[in-house]
């Protein structure tokens, strides 16, 4: 990890930031039991939504590294590695024959077999974008035994290893079967994984505070630990994720030591930590977060091409960033829906977002498209230090290019649970919010869920793209790197012209942790194995 001094450098592809929001601590979680080394972390966000298949929300995600495991993970080098299994493929590329390891257990006691391995990745590959198109490939997955599971495949998927090892958006977590046969369409209601740690049930108040416990049967792989492959070896008895909807709260409590770690700092109350020999502060990783905003495609005024034109033509990422940052050694003006940095990156077709807006060019597209003055629904959350100021920048710059806004306050969880509502306006639904994603989240066509064109089967907004989907299946198909540029470069120029999303630039928000805690692992995704806590 790279200590921040009195600043963080920012160069163009090396932006940084975390997700959503904060809520409210419970003191009595605070208190360990004599002899038990707890850490106590204020995440961005509260947890409500315990599903990780269910959403992309990056706190239900984090929840998910704690109590489930997955059956391979990219390393630091975006490397696949085995973790609860290893593989074969066959010589024509159609057969993936996985092996499971031993000692692997779910928190109930029963072992993990192949048979919760398939009914897992079937669930999975209805929910997350990758997974559909591997899926429309997929001849057969089975399990002959419990150790085996095998993957046979109507024709070859390449990237296969590369989509079911992603660390976000979404990883397939592999939980029991009984679990596993829930519908894609309904939240799990039981919470067993096989994991490192344990989700205390009993301890969990929504949105408020979260307990996990050591799993004593938990056999780490042998490797050292990577992003979320190799070792996870877990040195502490108990994490309890508190929250606290006040960034300055939330500091004051990591300078007395009432907490231990902090996810997100506000950059314009750095300068309080400044002088605690105590305190690290400091970035996580040398990836990058974006900023998006994502219309529904569903409804009007959004539904209309031109109308989203002009929603493009009003924003621009400067102004954005500006206000969310303060500090342009904290942005980067970015138009590449790859991510600037990334092999992929192009920002070919994004010159109203990374230019001037042009108020004047939205007002005649609006007018060209007919708009009647429908308001545009704008969630807006208030507890998310990285996202409160988008919806509020966004909302001033449509309304000054002719737009009807309703900006609607709410707490992150809210738009999270909100988001997934196919409803018109008149019956609680949306037409836009904002959310950011991790770099690698967004960085080719298959692990980009904001590309997915399949309707009702899409991320959030679900436009019906034939034409995306398309090329995201010759992407599939495509063999070489150049050949995969093409398509890419085609990709973003349809992606700007149809506005899927606005992006909406690169940026950076740092972390903090006591001194007492060590041996943190530098990946984009927060993790608790490997960490200790010595005495104060």
């Amino acid at each position: 990890m790279l200590t921040l001094k009195n600043t963080l450098k920012h160069s163009r592809g090396l932006a940084a930031a975390l997700l959503t929001g904060t809520a409210l601590l419970a003191p009595a979680t605070l208190l360990a039991q004599d002899g038990e080394t707890t850490i106590t972390a204020v995440m961005h966000s509260g947890l409500r939504v315990l599903d990780p298949v269910i959403t992309t929300a990056h706190i239900t995600r984090n929840h998910g590294y704690m109590i489930y495991d997955v059956l391979t993970a990219v390393d630091d080098t975006f490397t696949p590695q085995p973790q609860m299994a290893s593989w074969a493929i066959s010589d024509d590329g159609l057969t993936y024959t996985f092996t499971l390891r031993d000692g692997l257990m779910f928190h109930d006691g029963a072992p993990v077999t192949g048979a919760d391995v398939v009914a897992s990745l079937q669930r999975w590959g209805k929910r997350d974008s990758g997974g559909q198109l591997i899926f429309d490939v997929t001849d057969s997955i089975a399990a002959p035994d419990d150790k085996t599971i095998v993957w046979t495949l109507s024709k070859p998927f390449g990237p296969l290893l590369d989509v079911i090892s992603k660390q976000s958006a979404v990883p397939p977590f592999i939980m029991p079967a009984r679990i596993a046969a829930t519908s894609p369409d309904e939240t799990i209601t039981e919470y067993v994984g096989s994991g490192p740690f344990v989700f205390n049930e009993a301890e969990y108040e929504p949105g408020v505070s979260v307990t996990y416990d050591k799993f004593d049967d938990y056999v780490p792989r042998e490797e050292p630990a990577s992003w979320m492959a190799g070792g996870k070896v877990v040195n502490v008895d108990k994490v309890v994720w508190t929250t606290m909807p006040d960034a300055l709260t939330a500091l004051n409590a990591l300078s007395a030591g009432e907490i231990d770690y902090l996810e997100q700092v506000q950059i314009d109350l750095m300068p309080i930590l400044s002088g605690n020999p105590d305190v690290t502060v400091e970035k996580r990783d040398n990836l990058g977060y974006v900023t998006i905003g994502r219309p529904n495609f569903l409804f009007p005024p959004f539904d209309n091409k031109l109308v989203r034109q002009a929603a493009m033509a009003a924003l621009d990422q400067e102004s954005m960033l500006a206000t969310m940052q303060g500090d342009p050694e904290y942005y980067n003006v970015c138009g590449a829906i790859f991510g600037c940095s990334t092999p992929l990156g192009d920002e070919v077709g994004s010159e109203m977002l990374t230019g001037r807006p042009d108020p004047e060019k939205a007002k005649a597209l609006l007018e060209e498209a007919g708009y009647d003055g429908t308001p545009v629904v704008l969630m807006a959350p208030t507890d998310v230090i990285s996202l409160n100021n988008q919806p509020v920048v966004a909302a001033q710059a449509l309304r000054e290019a002719g737009f009807e806004v309703d900006l609607q306050a709410m707490d992150w969880q809210s738009v999270v649970q909100r988001r997934a509502q196919q409803s018109p306006t008149s019956e609680g639904g949306w037409n836009m919010f904002f959310t950011n994603w991790m770099v690698p989240e967004i960085s080719d066509p298959l692990v980009n869920v904001m590309l997915n064109g399949r309707g009702d089967d899409a991320w959030f907004g679900w436009p019906t793209d034939p034409e995306i989907e398309a090329m995201r299946t010759e992407y599939v198909g495509a063999t070489d790197d150049a050949t995969k540029k093409e398509i890419a470069i085609r990709i973003q120029k349809h992606a700007m012209d149809n506005v899927n999303y606005l992006m909406m630039g690169e940026y950076v928000i740092p972390q903090a942790r006591r001194n007492t805690i060590e041996n943190m692992i530098p990946s984009p995704v927060p993790v608790f194995w490997n960490m200790t806590k010595a005495a104060e």
